[in-house]
C-alpha cells in the first residue's frame, strides 16, 4: 500500500502535523507490534507525506520505550521512501546556542538496552552504517531551513539511554570526543531505516547546553519544554519546505542497502523469518 514516500517523525512537543489536506490517520499493525500512535497521512503542498508522533501524542512513551522497529516497519508499509526526524538535543558547545538547528552528519551509539537491527533468527545482515545520515535528504533539509533559523551543516549526535540526562563527567568526555550535539532518540531509528532501505536524517532543535556549560543553567524538563514550544512552528515551516524540495527519484545508496548485506544461505532462512521480514527483505530474496 502506497501512501507516502515523504515521511516525518515528530519529537517532543511536536505531536501532530499542520497544513495537510487530505488528511486521513491510519492503524497500522506490524509484525513488531503497534507503532507509537497512528500515522497521519495527506498532502502537503501536492506532496504525499505520512506523520507519526515518536513519543505518541502526550508524549506517553519514554525513549527506550519508543517501538522503533514498528514505527520503521509500519511507515516502510506505507510506501515512505524518504523519513525526516525532528528531535530535541542539548549543546556540547559554545556555538551552538539554544533554538539553533543542527542537521547532523554522524553519531555515536551510547544506548544499552535497545533492539537496534531488523534482522536475527536464521537471517543475518551486515548493512554499511559509515554514513548514518543520508546525505541527499540532509542536503534538502540544509536547504530548506536556511532562511528559516540559524542552521549548522553537518555535526555528532551522541546519544543515550536516557531518560535520565548526562552526567557533569559523561558531558565533559563527550566534548573531549568532539561531539556536538546530544540526545535520546536518532537511534535505532536510523539504522533500522538503513535496514528498511529508507533515505533518513535528522533536524536536531537545540534546546539547553546540557550541564558541561558551568555558567548556564542545568538542564531541566521545564527548560527543554519551553524551548521546544518555541522551536514547534519553526519545525513546521522546515517541514514543509522539505516536502516541497525533494526530487521524486532517489539517487542515493540509502535504496540498496541491502543488496549486498544479506549473509545467510537462503535455502537456510526459516520460512517464518522470512515472513516476518517480507517487506524489506523479498526483493533480494525472490
Amino acid at each position: 500500500m502506497t501512501e507516502a514516500a515523504l515521511g516525518f517523525i515528530g519529537g517532543s512537543g511536536l505531536y501532530d502535523i499542520e497544513g495537510l489536506t487530505d488528511r486521513r490517520e491510519v492503524e497500522v499493525s506490524t509484525p513488531f507490534g503497534d507503532p507509537s500512535d497512528t500515522i497521519v497521512t495527506g498532502s502537503l503542498g501536492g506532496v504525499r507525506v505520512a506523520f507519526l508522533p515518536r513519543h505518541g501524542r502526550g508524549h506517553r512513551i519514554t525513549p527506550t520505550e519508543i517501538p522503533v522497529r514498528a514505527n520503521i516497519y509500519a511507515l516502510k508499509s506505507l510506501g515512505v521512501e524518504r523519513l525526516l526526524s525532528v528531535s530535541a538535543v542539548g549543546s556540547l558547545k559554545e556555538e551552538l546556542r539554544p533554538m539553533d538547528l543542527v542537521i547532523p552528519d554522524q553519531i555515536i551509539d551510547r544506548t544499552k538496552s535497545r533492539v537496534s537491527t531488523f534482522f536475527g533468527d536464521g537471517l543475518v545482515a551486515h548493512v554499511g552504517f559509515a554514513d548514518p545520515f543520508c546525505a541527499d535528504l540532509r542536503w534538502a533539509a540544509l536547504d530548506a531551513s536556511q532562511d528559516i533559523t540559524t542552521v549548522h551543516d553537518g555535526g555528532t549526535y551522541v546519544v543515550i539511554e536516557g531518560p535520565q540526562f548526562s552526567t557533569r563527567a559523561e558531558s565533559a568526555l563527550y566534548r573531549l570526543w568532539g561531539a556536538d550535539v546530544i540526545g535520546m532518540t536518532a537511534l535505532p531509528e536510523a539504522k533500522l531505516a538503513r535496514e528498511a532501505e529508507i533515505c533518513y536524517a535528522t533536524l536536531a532543535f537545540v534546546t539547553d547546553y546540557d550541564v558541561w556549560r558551568e555558567s548556564e543553567e542545568d538542564v531541566s524538563v521545564e527548560m527543554v519544554v519551553a524551548n521546544l514550544m518555541k522551536n514547534v512552528e519553526t519545525a513546521r515551516r522546515i517541514i514543509r519546505n522539505v516536502a516541497a524540495r525533494v526530487s521524486p527519484t532517489r539517487e542515493c545508496g540509502c535504496s540498496t542497502a541491502l543488496q549486498t548485506a544479506i549473509i545467510t544461505g537462503r535455502d537456510l532462512i526459516p520460512h517464518e523469518t522470512r515472513e516476518r521480514l517480507g517487506l524489506i527483505v523479498d526483493k533480494y530474496l525472490d
